[in-house]
This record gives C-alpha cells, sequence and structure tokens, in this order.
C-alpha cells in the first residue's frame, strides 16, 4: 500500500499512494531522460524523474541554463551514459529561460500555433500567437502552461515556467507508455481558471460538536493535531504532490468558521502555517488563510473591527505586511462573515463591499486575494412565513454590490442556492455579477452524499454545473463565468472545492472517495473534461494492473477498469434515487447529516423544507404565487424554472408545489417516482455490492476489505432511506404503490 517516491512522500507509512503509486513512474522511469532549467519547482521535476529512473533503470541529466554550463552537482543520476544535450534521449524537459535547446525541440515544434488542447480548459478562444520559433522568444506558453509533443522517438515537455514544466511531468505520467509511443503533433495545455483551490474546514483544537475537521470523514487533519501543528509534516507535502499531479495550486489550512485558536494562527501561530507553507511550495501550491473579521478585536489590537476605521484599516495593513514576511507567496484570505452566528461589517452598519475591500486593500500590494464567501442568509426563519426563501438569500445580499468589489476581491458563491445538495439549480449569483469576479464553490467531501460511506462520484454533477448556460444555449457557461471568460466580464475567479482528505491511511476515508478529489482538480484544470474518461484516469493511475499491466503487475484483461465504471459512473445518481427526490433537498438527520429523516429540518429555522402535507410536496418558488426566486434566474431560465410544464422533472420540486398526482414528463407521478426510485436505488447499490465483490483478487486485500465493509453500510443505509421516504410518502398521501410492492 506504499510508495516510495521521492524524498519526503510517506514512504513506508502505510499511506495509500492514491493516484501517484511507484508503477505510474515506470515509463519515465525507465526512459533517458534531460532536463533543461533551473529553480525550486526545476529542482522538484529533477527529484520525480531521478527517483522514477533508480527505481527502473533510467538515466536523467540536468542542465540549468545553456549548453556551456557544467551540470549542476548531482545532474546525472540513475543508470545510462551521462551523454550530452545531443545525446540519445528519450525524453527533454526543458524551460523557455534555459538558454538553446536540444535540436529535436525545435523540430518536435515546427509549425505548432498555440492555444489550449483540445477539452483543456472552456473551448471558447482562437489560436493565442504566432508559430513557435526560437524557444525563450517573446511569445510565452503561460505560467502554468505546458507545450508537449513526440517527434522522431523523442518526447518533448516546453514550459515557461518550472510550475508548467512540473504540471507536464504529470501529463506525461497520465499518458502512461502513451507518452513513448507513435509521433505526437504538439500541443498546447494549460488551465482554464488560474485558481484553484481546496479550503480545509480542520480545526487546531478538536471542536466539541464539529470535531478535528468540520464535515470531514477520513479521520483527523493531515496539518494539525492536539491543538497544534503536527510534528511531521511529510505527508503535507506528499499531498502537495498529489494535488500538482491533478492540477490543483492552492489550499486553505483551516476552517471558515473560526475559532478562538485559529484566530491566532494570523499572529502568535503564523509560523504553523509558513511552515505549512515550506512544504507545499515545492509542487506549486500556494497556502491560503481563514481569518476572523472581527480579528483586530480579538487578537486585542483595536477597540472595534468596523471596516471603514483608520485604526483598523492600519492593523490589517501591518499584520498582512508581517504575514507576507513570513510566506512571500501567500495566497490570501478566506472570509465567512455575517453567516451562521460569524462576525461581520454589519455589525458596524456596513455592507459586504465595505468588509471584502478592507482586506483586499491590505493583501493587494503584495498580490494577495481575499475569497469573500457569499454563503449568507437568515438561519432564523419561520417555517410559517413562506414568503422567506433562503435560496434568495446570496443574490438579494451581493447582486446590489456589483460593480463595488476591488478586483482583488473573489465572491467564493455555492454551486448551488442552499447548501452542496445532491440535486439543486445552479446559483443565480454566477451570472448575476458581471463586474465581479466570482468563483463557484464545489463541496469534494461528501456531506450531503453519503459522507464517504457511500460510493459517489461527483464529477457528473460537477460537470453539469460548470456546463450550466444562464443565458441560454448561445450564451457562455459557469465555466466561463469562473475562468473570466465572458464578453465585458471581470476576471474568473477560479474553481473551490471543500476538501474531503484527512489522515486516515486512503486519504478519503472511502478508497473510491479519492476518485472525487482528483476529478476536482483535472475539472478546475479543464471544465470541460468527460467525468467518465477522468475517472479512467484515475483508475489507470491508482490501479496500475488495470492501465493493462506489466511484467511486475500483470494485466486484468480490462475487468477491473469495466467493473469500476459499472460502480461509479452513475453512482451520483444512484445515491440521488435512494434519498431525496425530485430537487426537494435535506431530509437528513439534523446536526451530522447523515441518514434519512424526511421532517428532521421541517419546523426549524434553518430555511429548508419541502412543505410536504396530505395534498403534495415542493416549495413554490415562482414569480406568480411563491417566493419569486425564479426570477434570479435570466432568461430563458427564469421562464423554464417558473412554468410548471417546462420545469425540469430533476427540479420540479425546488420550485414547485404540486399535488402527489401530478404527471412526470416521463408519464409516471410524482408519488410513483418516489417509490419507483426509492426501490431502484436500493437495486443498484446491491448489484454495486456484488460487482465489488467479484473484484477480489483484483484489488488489493486492504483497500477490497475497506470497500467491502463500506458497501455494506451504504447498502444498509440505502434500504433505511427507501423504507422512511417510501413509508412517509405513502402515509401523507394515502396512494400506494402501484406495483404492490412493500412498504413498511
Amino acid at each position: 500500500m506504499t510508495s516510495s517516491g521521492p524524498p519526503g512522500t510517506p514512504g513506508s507509512r502505510g499511506v495509500h499512494p492514491a493516484w501517484l503509486p511507484d508503477e505510474a513512474f515506470r515509463p519515465i522511469g525507465s526512459r533517458r531522460t534531460l532536463l533543461c532549467g533551473g529553480g525550486p519547482l526545476a529542482g522538484t521535476v529533477h527529484e520525480e524523474v531521478a527517483s522514477a529512473c533508480a527505481r527502473y533503470g533510467g538515466s536523467v541529466r540536468r542542465r540549468a541554463a545553456g549548453p556551456d554550463e557544467a551540470p549542476e552537482a548531482g545532474a546525472d543520476d540513475g543508470a545510462g551514459d551521462g551523454a550530452d544535450e545531443g545525446g540519445p534521449y528519450d525524453l527533454v524537459l526543458a524551460l523557455t529561460t534555459a538558454g538553446p535547446l536540444p535540436a529535436v525541440t525545435e523540430t518536435a515544434l515546427a509549425g505548432f500555433r498555440r492555444g489550449p488542447a483540445p477539452g483543456d480548459g472552456p473551448a471558447v478562444g482562437p489560436d493565442i500567437g504566432p508559430v513557435i520559433g526560437t524557444a525563450g522568444g517573446d511569445e510565452r506558453i503561460g505560467d502554468e502552461g505546458y507545450v508537449v509533443a513526440r517527434h522522431e522517438g523523442v518526447t518533448v515537455v516546453l514550459a515557461d515556467s518550472a510550475t508548467g514544466l512540473l504540471y507536464g511531468l504529470f501529463h506525461l505520467v497520465r499518458l502512461g507508455e502513451e507518452a513513448f509511443g507513435a509521433a505526437r503533433p504538439a500541443e498546447h495545455h494549460r488551465p482554464a481558471a488560474r485558481l484553484r483551490m481546496l479550503d480545509h474546514w480542520d480545526n487546531v483544537d478538536v471542536h466539541p460538536v464539529m470535531g478535528q475537521v468540520e464535515r470531514g470523514y477520513a479521520g483527523g487533519s493531515i496539518f494539525w493535531r492536539d491543538g497544534a501543528l503536527r510534528d511531521d509534516l511529510t505527508r503535507v507535502r506528499a499531498y502537495g504532490r498529489l494535488l500538482a499531479a491533478c492540477g490543483v495550486n492552492a489550499v486553505t489550512v483551516n476552517n471558515v468558521n473560526v475559532h478562538a485558536t485559529e484566530t491566532l494562527l494570523l499572529t502568535d501561530r503564523l509560523r504553523d502555517v509558513a511552515a505549512i507553507a515550506d512544504r507545499l511550495r515545492p509542487y506549486g501550491v500556494r497556502v491560503h488563510l481563514s481569518v476572523n473579521f472581527a480579528a483586530p478585536v480579538a487578537l486585542g489590537g483595536t477597540a472595534t473591527a468596523d471596516p471603514l476605521d483608520e485604526d483598523v484599516r492600519a492593523w490589517w495593513a501591518a499584520v498582512t505586511a508581517r504575514v507576507y514576511e513570513a510566506i512571500p507567496d501567500f495566497g490570501g484570505y478566506v472570509v465567512k462573515a455575517d453567516s451562521e452566528g460569524q462576525p461581520g461589517p454589519h455589525a458596524y452598519g456596513r455592507d459586504h463591499a465595505d468588509g471584502a475591500n478592507l482586506l483586499a486593500e491590505a493583501l493587494a500590494p503584495f498580490g494577495g486575494v481575499v475569497h469573500w464567501r457569499a454563503f449568507v442568509y437568515n438561519h432564523r426563519q419561520d417555517w410559517r412565513d413562506r414568503s422567506t426563501d433562503r435560496a434568495r438569500a446570496a443574490y438579494d445580499h451581493f447582486t446590489p454590490l456589483d460593480g463595488r468589489f476591488r478586483d482583488n476581491v473573489i465572491l467564493q458563491v455555492k454551486h448551488g442556492p442552499i447548501d452542496f445538495q445532491v440535486r439543486e439549480p445552479v446559483s443565480p449569483v454566477i451570472a448575476a455579477m458581471p463586474r465581479t469576479r466570482v468563483a463557484v464553490e464545489l463541496q469534494v467531501t461528501q456531506e450531503y452524499t453519503g459522507q464517504q460511506r457511500h460510493v459517489c462520484y461527483l464529477a457528473p454533477m460537477w460537470s453539469e454545473v460548470l456546463g450550466f448556460r444562464p443565458w441560454g444555449p448561445a450564451g457562455p457557461g459557469v465555466a466561463h463565468v469562473v475562468a473570466g471568460d465572458v464578453a465585458d466580464g471581470a476576471a474568473g475567479g477560479g474553481l473551490v472545492g471543500v476538501s474531503n482528505v484527512g489522515d486516515d491511511p486512503y486519504w478519503t476515508g472511502h478508497p473510491l472517495a479519492q476518485a472525487n478529489l482528483y476529478a476536482f482538480g483535472r475539472l478546475a484544470w479543464a471544465p470541460s473534461s468527460d467525468p467518465a474518461a477522468i475517472l479512467d484516469e484515475w483508475i489507470g493511475l491508482t490501479f496500475p494492473a488495470a492501465a493493462g499491466g506489466n511484467d511486475a503487475t500483470g494485466g486484468d484483461d480490462g475487468r477491473l477498469r469495466e467493473a469500476l465504471h459499472e460502480i461509479m459512473d452513475d453512482s451520483c445518481g444512484t445515491y440521488e434515487r435512494y434519498t431525496v427526490p425530485l430537487g426537494v433537498g435535506f431530509m437528513v438527520r439534523p446536526g451530522h447529516h447523515y441518514g434519512p429523516d424526511v421532517d428532521g429540518y421541517e419546523y426549524t429555522p434553518w430555511g429548508t423544507y419541502h412543505f410536504a402535507d396530505r395534498d403534495g410536496v415542493g416549495v413554490d418558488r415562482t414569480r406568480a404565487t411563491g417566493t419569486g426566486f425564479t426570477g434570479q434566474y435570466p432568461p430563458p431560465w427564469s421562464e423554464v424554472y417558473e412554468s410548471l410544464a417546462r420545469c425540469p422533472d430533476e427540479l420540479l420540486l425546488f420550485f414547485h408545489h404540486v399535488p402527489y398526482g401530478h404527471v412526470l414528463h416521463d408519464g409516471t407521478t410524482v408519488i410513483q417516482h418516489i417509490y419507483d426510485t426509492h426501490f431502484a436505488g436500493v437495486e443498484e447499490v446491491e448489484r454495486a455490492r456484488l460487482r465489488w465483490a467479484e473484484l477480489a483478487g483484483l484489488v488489493p486485500d486492504a483497500p477490497h476489505a475497506r470497500v467491502r465493509e463500506l458497501f455494506a453500510e451504504q447498502l444498509r443505509c440505502a434500504e433505511e432511506w427507501r423504507d422512511q421516504v417510501n413509508a412517509y410518502f405513502l402515509r401523507k398521501s394515502g396512494v400506494p404503490d402501484a406495483r404492490g410492492r412493500r412498504i413498511p
């Protein structure tokens, strides 16, 4: 279950290598490589290649600058003849700044017009420059981009920056032997969004209710333990390596709900944050920090946290300057303000733009950004008042402020208007703030999707969100908004995910939940990627036998790959079928949110209602008779969602209160749909469980046993969902199952 990896990886500590097992590097490690370029991240590339060569018999030579420069100390590693740059190399990894490059590099790139490779980023732009002439010229590949080609038996990766070269190396890892096969015309790869960030809801102190990791289902924090920084941060470096391999470039290291101890990370405990940054930096991952808006008061600096107070502005400026002294590449702040009890500018009669701009002003001299979360709503609602609608809240709070935020403010918007449900419409805020940088927030941790005890591959849901076109089929999509590719729109804010990682040996608790972490990074890099293709990548990397095998691992004739696709491709749809119907949401046990409780939140102040009664179910959010939420969308969706006849069935109960006998587009009544889908979902889980059992011997024993145990729990929980939901609606409606199945 371990991977030796380069220096600083967990090695023999019993930590699963995830999508970077040693075997994934065999194609590179068995070749002769020339590395041209200097700097710390080029050093990381060198470490990766040298480690692979030491295992598999290849060689690597590093040249930091021009061909006349002596090699760096330790530049020749592994077996091989250590030939000069004209030698018989299989792979050339080069920076454009490394001086004249081997002739094969120029030949491989001849005639290439730069633009993103198919599938890299939103497919919206033309070629971005002329033919590459000499390396190191004026034309740029981009800070994180790279070009990959294969010509006359040599594979070439060229990048402007060492970060891009690192991403190019991991691109070759994904390709495997294919990278060294047939000739490959030059392709330009670059991320669609500049910011691709994971937020860790980790607490330094173990919270009495939320524990070490709020909404975490994979053990404790990889950063913190027993109220302090972990003594051994080896695993943090390994985490940075995994993130770089899937395209993530930023991490927030503490919970957005910033408690007393965590507030000190900004000042007294800043050295701890700096230590984490040191471990992540070799893989191009920048650290961000969640901060308490009232920190000036909490830390004794000022008498107020009023964002317009000059002493408060000076306090933030001074503290931020000290942060950058300790962490020169610090990314910025994340803020949850005036939400669920967290302090914010409203206490001083100010608005969110005032609050965000305060921090943005302090960060601006250093190039930092503030992620200001739009998750703001009234969590003291009266369920009797149907005019109050939690779904409206973010739009009502923030759209009047469009154009008032500084350029280094990023409004971080949850992908749906409620709270990471398995089915929600896309948040209308994303399309409503053209003069504000917007980031879309996804939840990789499975708070409402099985808590990493259920198989639920989330990439199809995320892909649907990113591909949604708020202005209609001819308009730009959500992916274009986060990338800043909307005409006359603001720069993009990127993609943010709430991490599903903990100190569990498998990183994510459920071994198959690793696929969600991997898919987040890949979709953040290339939002138009096919979720099934991403899953295929993950399978091939994580289970080397599924990649076709070799003399070390053997092959499985495609059985493992086929089975994992059967189990995972539509697992999110399966979860939806046995839990909440037609977009209504929640129905979970209050507090921990695991398992069914149809009325668990129905009479609480949290604003998460389904309004089921004897006549019907659903929330009326129409302009005509409901809360008016449909009017927050631009045409055509405002009209589609308003219309009972045109509203998509999967969102029917989110937008409309309908009788149980209402007929869906497929001819089924609402009540029969509820019965049918809940029975079907359980049957699908049982089939997946049996399919996994058949993989004994194809999957290593330890992860196979872990998943087998988790499938038993998933089946038990799915049956509980089926029985509780079906029984509840049978009693409410009085309508029996048309198929005569037993409902307890």
